[in-house]
C-alpha cells in the first residue's frame, strides 16, 4: 500500500461481474464512500478508525457493473476542498481510469483541471447518496473524473438511478445514459455569463477567450449574457453548506465511533474535548459558522435560502435562450489545496459553485483553455436533468478538438 496516497488498498479486487460495462475498468473511491470492511474515516480524526459495515449503493453497482475496486485515497476532510486530494495522484500513475470524488464546491471539476482530466458532476438527485457520509447533503454529490468522457458516461449510467434506501430522491424520470447519436458537428449556442467574466484578469480572461474560440471550432454559437446576481453564488454556498455542515457533524461526539479525548470528569465535558480534537481548525471554522448562523442568526440563513431559490429561477431563464453556459473551470491564482481560510477556499471554487448552488450537471473538459501550460479547464452546464445531452456535446467537443475522426 502507498500510505501518501492510500487509506486502503485493496490487494485483490474483485470483479463482481464478468462482462460487466465497467469490466476491466480500475475504479478508486474516497474513505467517505462506504466499501464494507474498508477504513471509512471520511479523511477526519472524527472518524478515526471507523469501518464501514456495508456497501454504499454507488459501490455496490459499481461491483455489479464489473468495476475493480481499486481501494481508498486519502482526501480533505468530510470532503470539504481539495487540501489533501490523492485521487489525481492516483489517476496520472495508472493507479485507476476512473476516480470517485465528492463534489460540495466544486471538487471533481477543479481537480481534473489541474491534472488534464474530464470531470464531472451530475444532477443532483440521480444517484443514491445511501452510504454516503455526506457534509451538504443539499448541495454535494458524487463526481467522476476519468481521463476519456466515454468513461464517465459508462460510469454514470451504472450507478445512476432510483434506491428505495434512499428516501431523498425525488420521484423524477431520470436521464438515459445510453450512448446517443451523434451529428457530425455540435451545434448550439453557449452563453457566457458576463458578471463571470469581471472576475477574471487579463491572463485568465485571455486564456478563456482561447478555449471559446475551440468551442466554436466545433459548431457552438458563443453568445453574451447576464446573470446579475453572480457573485451570490458564493455567498449563498457559504452560508447554507455552513448551516448544513454543523448539522451534519452534530453526530460526531466520541461515544460511539471515532476518535474521543483521554478520560474526562464527566460525559459532557469528554463530548466537548474529543469534538474539539476530532476537527482541524479549516473545518472548526466552517462548523462554528453554520452554528453561529443556525442558532444565532437563523434570518440570515433563511435569507440565502430565498435567494438560492432566485439564483435557481435566473439560471434556470438563461437555458430559454441558450444550450449550455460556458465557464472556465478554476483560477489561476488562487489554490484549492494550499487555502488556509474559509474565504480563501471559497476563492478559490469561485466558478464551480453556481452548480451546486442550482443542483445542474457541469462537464470540465480539458485543454481548452491554456495560459503558458497551465489549464484552467472550461465547463459547459446545462439543464437539470439533461446530463445525456451534456455528455454527448462534451464528448464531442473534445473529439473535434483533439483531432479524432469525424463519425
Amino acid at each position: 500500500m502507498a500510505p501518501d496516497i492510500f487509506t486502503y488498498k485493496n490487494v485483490l479486487p474483485q470483479k463482481s461481474t464478468e462482462g460487466g460495462v465497467l469490466a476491466g475498468k480500475k475504479v478508486v473511491i474516497q474513505p467517505n464512500m462506504s466499501a464494507r470492511g474498508w477504513l471509512t474515516n471520511a479523511g477526519s480524526l472524527a472518524l478515526e478508525g471507523f469501518i464501514a459495515l456495508e456497501d454504499a449503493t454507488v459501490i455496490t453497482r459499481l461491483r455489479n457493473a464489473g468495476a475493480a475496486l481499486i481501494g481508498s485515497t486519502r482526501m480533505s476532510e468530510l470532503g470539504f476542498g481539495l487540501s489533501d486530494d490523492k485521487r489525481t495522484r492516483a489517476l496520472c500513475g495508472g493507479e485507476a481510469d476512473i476516480a470517485l470524488i465528492t463534489d460540495t464546491m466544486g471538487e471533481v471539476r477543479v481537480a481534473a483541471a489541474t491534472s488534464g482530466f474530464f470531470g464531472f458532476k451530475p444532477s443532483y438527485g440521480i444517484i443514491s447518496r445511501f452510504g454516503l457520509i455526506g457534509l451538504v447533503p443539499s448541495m454535494e454529490c458524487y463526481g467522476i473524473m476519468a481521463k476519456s468522457p466515454e468513461d464517465i458516461i459508462t460510469t454514470i449510467g451504472a450507478i445512476a438511478g432510483k434506491d428505495e434506501n434512499d428516501f431523498s430522491m425525488p420521484d423524477e424520470k431520470l436521464p438515459d445514459f445510453s450512448m446517443p447519436e451523434e451529428s457530425p458537428k455540435t451545434t448550439g449556442v453557449a452563453g457566457v455569463i458576463k458578471e463571470c467574466l469581471s472576475t477574471l484578469d487579463d491572463t485568465e480572461l485571455k486564456a478563456f477567450e482561447a478555449g471559446l474560440e475551440k468551442i466554436e471550432e466545433a459548431g457552438l454559437t458563443i453568445q453574451e449574457v447576464s446573470l446579475e446576481n453572480f457573485r451570490l453564488f458564493q455567498t449563498v454556498h457559504n452560508v447554507i453548506g455552513s448551516v448544513e455542515a454543523s448539522s451534519s457533524a452534530g453526530k460526531y461526539d466520541g461515544v460511539r465511533y471515532g476518535h474521543r479525548a483521554a478520560p474526562a470528569k464527566n460525559w459532557n465535558e469528554m463530548y466537548l474535548s474529543s469534538r474539539g480534537e476530532s476537527f482541524g481548525l479549516l473545518m472548526k471554522t466552517y462548523l462554528f459558522q453554520g452554528a453561529y448562523l443556525q442558532f444565532e442568526n437563523y434570518p440570515a440563513f433563511e435569507n440565502a435560502c430565498r435567494i438560492r431559490r432566485r439564483l435557481i429561477r435566473d439560471t434556470e431563464k438563461l437555458f430559454e435562450h441558450i444550450d449550455v453556459l460556458a465557464l472556465p473551470t478554476r483560477r489561476l491564482h488562487h489554490d484549492p489545496v494550499r487555502a488556509a481560510t474559509i474565504g480563501e477556499t471559497y476563492d478559490a471554487f469561485l466558478l464551480t459553485l453556481p452548480a451546486n448552488v442550482t443542483g445542474q450537471p457541469s462537464l470540465q473538459i480539458p485543454s481548452l483553455c491554456l495560459n503558458s501550460g497551465a489549464d484552467l479547464g472550461l465547463q459547459i452546464i446545462s439543464p437539470r436533468l439533461s446530463d445525456a445531452r451534456l455528455l454527448a456535446t462534451g464528448m464531442r467537443i473534445s473529439s473535434i478538438i483533439h483531432g479524432a475522426k469525424e463519425t
